[in-house]
């Protein structure tokens, strides 16, 4: 395919549009940019298909294709039978000049040869100029101003023909008539050029007078203020329209603060809009050395905590201070005698200060003949319902008491049957006993009997498979059953245990195994992770106690551990029961761990609970085992 040049393609355009709208039915850009590019780089009919095939249907793109490249030819061809009929005509052309120059030539070489003298160049000139001087007069005759043409004498002389025969000619007065044109023209555009250059008295600019004083004035001796002149360039137009903009939202600026700052609050410090230039503030004189001085003396401080502390565990003077602050405070009861006790004042009429014939005044109606017994109330701990001790048998007592209870359902089942309220059962048949039971029946068909005899011994083993299926329990039974077992009930007490660890922090396996060893047993409680005392609080039954007992104390080996005392010397991990005993109710939930990083928090939390007395027995033995390892 031929390629299109831009300017080919702009002219070709509106025939593109048309044929792809009467191809496709719409116009698009993209489709149209597409075909530009591809008769501009001379694609033939199966590139541009595949191009077009991106925007449209691969069916529309071929046809649309097909329809580019028929165009394409045609216009071409059109294309080659027009330049062929313009070099025809240009070929006319020009053998109608060369025809023209031919008969001038010829006219010119048919005339008589004249030798050209100086006298008879004058001649002709003065002739060329009468001639030239008859047409302006009748052109001016007719109205039309002609200038008159310059021939050069070079051109006369080379011509070798008389003047007055050229300038006869029409074609002459033609070429005369247009050189006057273009020369009005040119006067016309100087006149103007020249007009606006030259400016009239009236605009040119007035003299510079200069009075006594320095300022302009004018002829009549008035001051006259001279316009300055506005920078012209670009970059100081646009700072100017820049500093005025800035200078407007100041105003605004200011306007709007001052409208907010009517209502304002004295105690607020308002910033200033232009940030102000920090000045430079020098230290004053010794302050680094004072500050020297403070951290050296900081440290000979700590230096003599560090010595005071170490005497002080030493001599066991720290641990007697923490468990004084350990010790819980106790209320100061008064040792006043009071006017009259509890049980006096409900026979006493006031006091014993109140004297009634020289005695203290009692009431009479609250003394009876009777005698008044307390209310008799039963112990929390008590069970509702007697318990009775359980009775244990012997395994020969069991036997003797199952045979007996099988032997009363027989003789049960057996007078039904004599009473005809049951059916007899029938003969319980098997193969050991076949022969025996059914006799001669058996001798006149042995296998019919032999599938009977089957048959009743696969019912009877179903049935046995139905009704131990019957009596098996389901899983949710099952796990029912053995969280009833492992718990036990707490109504009438709950039994706790307290345990210290020195150091639960780090050990992953330990906490663990106490954690999930809490919750298979369906224990609560909660574990403390306090620095050199983690404590543990475990309630249950006594069950659950004494699995969780043997767990902390024998199963897990605490002294596999090396921790970091106090001091920061490396002691075996261990592991002490403070205390275990009874409580009314429970005060955890489900065991959790707690992190406490000071030991007030740690109180605090369990006084949450009241039992904040278990953490003041395992924390003083913390106290008093570390003074121990020093």
């Amino acid at each position: 395919m031929a390629y299109f040049s831009r300017k080919e393609l702009s002219e070709v355009q509106p025939d593109l549009e048309r044929m792809i709208s009467h191809t496709l039915g719409t116009s698009n850009p993209s489709i149209m940019q597409i075909v530009h590019t591809s008769l501009y780089n001379g694609y033939d009919r199966r590139k541009i298909s595949e191009k077009l095939s991106t925007i449209i249907d691969s069916k529309m793109s071929t046809r649309l294709a097909e329809k580019i490249e028929k165009w394409t030819q045609e216009y071409q061809s059109s294309q080659k039978h027009r330049k062929r009929h313009h070099e025809e005509d240009s070929g006319k052309d020009r053998d109608s000049k060369k025809g023209r120059m031919t008969d001038n030539t010829q006219a010119v070489s048919q005339a008589p040869p004249v030798k050209l003298t100086s006298d008879r160049i004058k001649e002709m000139m003065l002739n060329a100029q009468r001639e030239i001087e008859e047409r302006k007069r009748a052109l001016k005759s007719s109205g039309v101003e002609t200038p008159v043409p310059i021939i050069p004498a070079s051109s006369v002389a080379s011509a070798g023909a008389p003047l007055t025969a050229m300038a006869t000619t029409v074609e002459d007065l033609e070429r005369a008539q247009k050189i006057a044109n273009l020369q009005a023209q040119i006067r016309a555009k100087l006149a103007g050029s020249l007009s606006k250059i030259i400016t009239p008295d009236s605009e040119r600019p007035k003299p510079l007078i200069l009075d006594s004083e320095g300022r302009t004035v004018d002829k009549s001796g008035r001051e006259v203020n001279i316009p300055t002149l506005a920078p012209t360039l670009k970059a100081n137009i646009r700072a100017k329209k820049r500093e005025v903009f800035n200078k407007a939202q100041l105003t605004d600026k200011q306007s709007e603060e001052n409208q907010e700052t009517k209502f304002f609050d004295d105690r607020i410090n308002l910033k200033a809009a232009v940030r102000t230039k920090r000045s430079l503030r020098f230290h004053e004189p010794g302050k680094f050395q004072q500050m020297a001085e403070k951290m050296r003396m900081k440290k000979q401080l700590e230096k003599l905590q560090n010595e005071i502390s170490q005497i002080a565990r030493k001599t066991g003077i720290s641990s007697a201070t923490k468990l004084a602050l350990i010790a819980p405070k106790q209320d100061n009861y008064s040792d006043d005698v009071p006017h009259m006790e509890w049980w006096d004042s409900v026979i006493l009429s006031n006091d014993l200060n109140t004297m009634k014939d020289g005695m203290i005044s009692i009431r009479e109606s609250a003394i009876t003949n009777l005698i008044e017994h307390p209310t008799q109330m039963k112990p929390p701990s008590e069970p509702l319902k007697p318990v009775y001790m359980p009775v244990f048998l012997t395994k020969k007592e069991r036997k003797k008491l199952r045979r007996q209870n099988r032997r009363e359902a027989w003789k049960e089942e057996q007078e039904k049957i004599r009473l005809g309220l049951t059916a007899p059962p029938e003969p319980k048949l098997r193969i050991s006993n076949l022969m025996r039971v059914l006799g001669t029946e058996a001798v006149q068909d042995p296998t019919k009997i032999e599938s009977h005899v089957r048959e009743q011994m696969a019912k009877r083993q179903k049935a046995h498979e139905e009704a131990n299926a019957a009596r098996k329990l389901t899983t949710e039974q099952k796990r029912e059953k053995k969280i009833r077992k492992i718990k036990e009930d707490t109504s009438l007490g709950v039994h706790v245990t307290v345990y210290r660890v020195r150091d639960l922090h780090d050990n992953l396996s330990k906490k663990f195994k106490v954690e999930t060893n809490a919750k298979q047993l369906h224990m609560s409680g909660v574990i403390v992770l306090f620095r050199d005392c983690c404590v543990v609080v475990i309630e249950g039954g006594p069950k659950q106690q004494k699995k969780f007992k043997r767990l902390m104390m024998n199963r897990i080996k605490w002294e596999e551990d090396m921790v970091k005392n106090a001091d920061g010397n490396e002691v075996p991990n261990s592991c002490a029961l403070v205390w275990e005993g009874t409580s009314q109710r429970r005060h955890f939930g489900e065991i959790k761990f707690k992190n406490f990083p000071m030991e007030k928090m740690a109180r605090e939390f369990f006084g949450k609970h009241l039992v904040e007395h278990y953490w003041d027995l395992a924390y003083s033995g913390a106290v008093l085992e570390a003074s121990e390892d020093k």
